[in-house]
């Protein structure tokens, strides 16, 4: 968020004051920011001011395109600002911090993959269990259907630092992550990527990543390496409400509810920005932009 933003938003808050009546507002966008904490975020803010937001998923691009046609008050992404016309309209605002994470069937034996290893699975040259330790059989990929989406997108530039890179043609294919986190849950051969944020609420199994689990503690301190910010949208020019809602989520109290579901605060993650900005650099250098 720029400075110019965080100043507007200042001013509105100092002139406005409180909200003196009911609003409504309708947020929508990344399925995993939804499920994680968004409800709870959005149920507490309205018990503060008597504001409604409506959630609606639909993924990260949705969020930030609807948001900058000014379809939608509210946004939310688990990707950055892509650099095309039909998101020019859209700030996104850092909240919080989620990591991808490998999902398996609970009941697989492989409890760690090798960053190596996963990318192998994801293009399709690595395809029985029984190479990572597992039982004889095929992995079952499951992905996010295009390449732009949340995980799809930050999949690419986190593990292959390439957006362009291409998963396995033989993949299962589905329109958004909760149907991708559904089908490992019932899959025994199943891996897929996803959000930790998410997936901590499904019955799956999280994989270790080059020896390290994605705990709170190792997100938030990079150890775990597959870290990404977790973003609300909002137009070039949101309403008081809007701005209200803005600060209340990166205020402490926002901040303590996101931390009590267990997604990495802006303040425990602060550390992690000079590391995420070189993957992007370097994701940048290769890919399509």
């Amino acid at each position: 968020m720029s400075a110019r933003w965080i100043l507007c938003l200042a001013v509105i808050l100092t002139v406005l004051g409180p909200a003196t009546a009911a609003a409504e507002l309708r947020w929508v966008g990344c399925g995993i920011s939804k499920k994680a904490f968004m409800g709870a975020l959005a149920a507490a803010y309205q018990e503060r001011t008597g504001t409604l937001i409506t959630l609606e998923g639909g993924g990260a691009t949705r969020g930030v395109r609807e948001v900058a046609a000014g379809q939608a008050d509210l946004g939310g992404s688990c990707r950055h600002k892509l650099l095309v016309d039909e998101e020019t309209g859209a700030n996104l605002i850092p909240i919080g911090w989620d990591a991808l994470v490998a999902i398996v069937h609970p009941d697989n034996p492989v409890s760690d993959i090798t960053t190596a290893d996963l990318e192998a699975v994801m293009t399709g040259s690595l395809v029985d269990w029984q190479a990572l330790g597992g039982p004889a059989g095929a992995i079952a990929l499951a992905v996010r259907q295009g390449r732009i989406s949340g995980v799809g997108r930050m999949a690419r530039e986190l593990i292959f630092k390439d957006p362009d890179a291409a998963f396995s043609p033989d993949a299962a294919v589905f329109r958004s992550s909760g149907p991708v986190e559904q089908f490992v849950e019932s899959e025994p051969l199943a891996i897929a990527l996803t959000g930790i944020s998410s997936a901590r609420k499904r019955a799956v199994k999280v994989l270790s990543i080059d020896g390290a689990p994605p705990t709170y503690e190792n997100v938030a301190s990079g150890t775990y390496g597959l870290f990404r910010p977790l973003y609300l949208v909002v137009g070039t020019d949101p309403s008081p409400d809007v701005a209200r809602f803005v600060a209340f989520a990166k205020g402490r109290e926002g901040q303590r509810i996101i931390r009590d579901q267990g997604t990495v605060t802006l303040r425990d993650g602060a550390s992690l920005w000079p590391r995420y900005r070189e993957t992007m650099r370097q994701a940048r250098q290769v890919g399509n932009f």
